[in-house]
């Protein structure tokens, strides 16, 4: 018996069961991971406990290094907080990537939601319109059917004209059957 050729998909086991390569990668929830991951920082980084957080952080070192003892100092005040200044650059560097790329996921989730509400938007008029039109068919459809006036004044008329057809007979029918 053949094998069966290693890139071929095999439709009699289950998913689970399916060895291959791509299962073997994966890129797709990692790359979703580190997207939540970005859009966790941007929210974090945009926060006012961020700015405190990160303010503390600026006077606690620039105290440290002005004020504190002078063998654990690890920054100068003379060449102007030269690791500071690397340090906060290299969070900013690192910031706007990331609160790029949780802006460009973002956009892709609100270009997805606005086709959505575009399709969604299509099917109402498709649906407001099908009702206009099945309205206008039963207002043609009413107006043609006989409403309770109309009728009352059918039967008056079909009244008047029977009590007409007793009034011209003759009386004598009556009465002459009985003799007879």
């Amino acid at each position: 018996m053949a094998r069966a050729p290693r890139n071929e998909i095999r439709l009699d086991a289950p998913k689970g069961l399916r060895s291959s390569v791509r299962s073997i990668r994966r890129a797709p929830a990692s790359r979703d991971r580190f997207g939540r991951f970005t859009e966790w920082i941007a929210r974090a980084m945009g926060t006012p406990w961020f700015l405190l957080g990160l303010t503390l952080f600026v006077i606690l070192w620039i105290g440290w290094n002005t004020y504190g003892p002078l063998a654990l100092r690890f920054d100068s005040v003379d060449i102007g907080f030269v690791a500071l200044t690397l340090v906060l650059s290299l969070q900013a560097s690192y910031a706007a990537p990331l609160i790029l790329l949780a802006q460009n996921r973002q956009d892709d989730r609100d270009r997805v939601q606005i086709e959505q509400d575009r399709q969604r938007s299509e099917r109402n008029l498709a649906d407001t319109e099908y009702l206009a039109r099945e309205v206008v068919a039963l207002r043609l459809a009413l107006k043609d059917m006989a409403s309770k006036d109309f009728i009352r004044a059918e039967l008056r008329s079909l009244l008047e004209e029977l009590d007409r057809d007793r009034a011209d007979q003759p009386e004598h029918d009556g009465p002459e059957r009985r003799r007879g």
